[in-house]
C-alpha cells in the first residue's frame, strides 16, 4: 500500500513538474514578447519583409516563409520514405536482417545535427551547385534534403511501433478474403495504424521546424522571400541562433518575440494534426 502511494505521488509530481516547465516557458516568452510586439507593431513584425536590426526594422515574414518552405519540402521528401520503410521493417523484412536495419535507423537518430549539417555542406551543397549551374548550392532544397533525412528515424520507429501494434487478425482476415499480402498490408493494416502513423508525422514536423544547426550550415541564411527552391533562406530558428549571441536591448527582445512566433507556429501545426487525427478516428 505504501509503495503504491509513493509511486502514485512520485508520478504525479513528475507530471506536475512537466506542466510547470511548459507553463514557465510560455510565461517567460509571452511576458517578454507582447510588449515588444506592441512597441514595433504586430503587423509590421509579422508581415514586414525588412530585417535591419541596426535601423530597427524587424520584419520576420521572410523567415516565416522560409520555415514553411523548408519544412513542407522536408515532410514531402521524408514522410513517404519513412512510412514505406516502417512498412517494410514491420511486415516484409527478413528476421535476420531486421535487427541490423533497426539498429541502423536508431543510429541515424543518434547522429548530432551538426554532423548532418556538415554532411550537407560537403556532399549535398556541391552536388546541387554542380547540377544547377550558377547557384551556390545553399538553398531551400539543400536544407529540405537534410531535414528529410533527420526526421526519418522518428517517422520510421514510431510508425513501425504503430503497425506492429495492429492485431494480426486484420492481416489474416484480409488474406482469407483473397487479398494479396501487399494489399492486406496497405488496405487493412495501415488504416488501423493511421493514428500512430499520424503521430509520427507530427513528431517529424516538430523536429523539422525546430532544427537550427543543420539548417544554418546549408540554407544560405539570406533574409529574402524565396522565388524558387534554389534560393537561400533564413528560418525562424536560425534567425534566433545567428543573432542572439550579440543582440542587445530591443534587438534581443525582438528575437524573443521571434521565438514566440515559432512556438505558436508549432502549436498551431500540432493542433491541426490532432484535429485531423480525431476526425479520422
Amino acid at each position: 500500500m505504501f509503495k503504491e502511494r509513493f509511486f502514485h505521488t512520485l508520478f504525479a509530481l513528475c507530471a506536475m513538474g512537466s506542466i510547470f516547465a511548459v507553463c514557465a516557458i510560455c510565461f517567460f516568452l509571452f511576458v517578454n514578447a507582447i510588449p515588444t510586439m506592441k512597441q514595433i507593431g504586430v503587423m509590421d513584425f509579422i508581415c514586414g519583409v525588412d530585417w535591419y536590426p541596426e535601423q530597427e526594422f524587424f520584419g520576420i515574414f521572410p523567415m516565416i516563409v522560409g520555415s514553411l518552405c523548408v519544412t513542407a519540402l522536408a515532410i514531402l521528401f521524408g514522410v513517404p520514405i519513412g512510412i514505406f520503410s516502417a512498412v517494410y521493417l514491420s511486415q516484409f523484412c527478413p528476421k535476420r536482417s531486421k535487427k541490423y536495419l533497426i539498429m541502423a535507423v536508431e543510429l541515424l537518430g543518434a547522429i548530432p545535427s551538426v554532423v548532418y549539417g556538415f554532411f550537407g555542406l560537403v556532399i549535398i551543397v556541391p552536388l546541387l551547385a554542380s547540377a544547377f549551374h550558377g547557384i551556390p548550392g545553399k538553398s531551400v532544397l539543400a536544407a529540405s534534403f537534410i531535414l528529410s533525412i533527420m526526421i526519418l528515424p522518428t517517422i520510421i520507429l514510431v510508425s513501425k511501433a504503430a503497425i506492429d501494434s495492429v492485431p494480426t487478425s486484420y492481416y489474416e482476415g484480409a488474406l482469407a478474403l483473397g487479398a494479396s499480402s501487399e494489399r492486406s498490408v496497405f488496405f487493412a493494416v495501415l488504416p488501423a495504424a493511421k493514428s500512430g502513423i499520424l503521430a509520427s508525422v507530427i513528431l517529424g514536423v516538430g523536429r523539422a521546424i525546430g532544427e537550427a544547426m543543420a539548417v544554418i550550415m546549408v540554407a544560405g541564411n539570406q533574409v529574402q522571400l524565396p522565388s524558387s527552391v534554389l534560393d537561400g533562406v533564413r528560418t525562424l530558428t536560425t534567425n534566433i541562433v545567428l543573432e542572439m549571441s550579440y543582440a542587445e536591448g530591443l534587438h534581443r527582445e525582438v528575437l524573443i518575440a521571434n521565438a514566440v512566433v515559432l512556438f505558436v507556429f508549432i502549436l498551431l501545426i500540432n493542433v491541426c494534426f490532432n484535429l485531423i487525427k480525431k476526425e479520422n478516428n
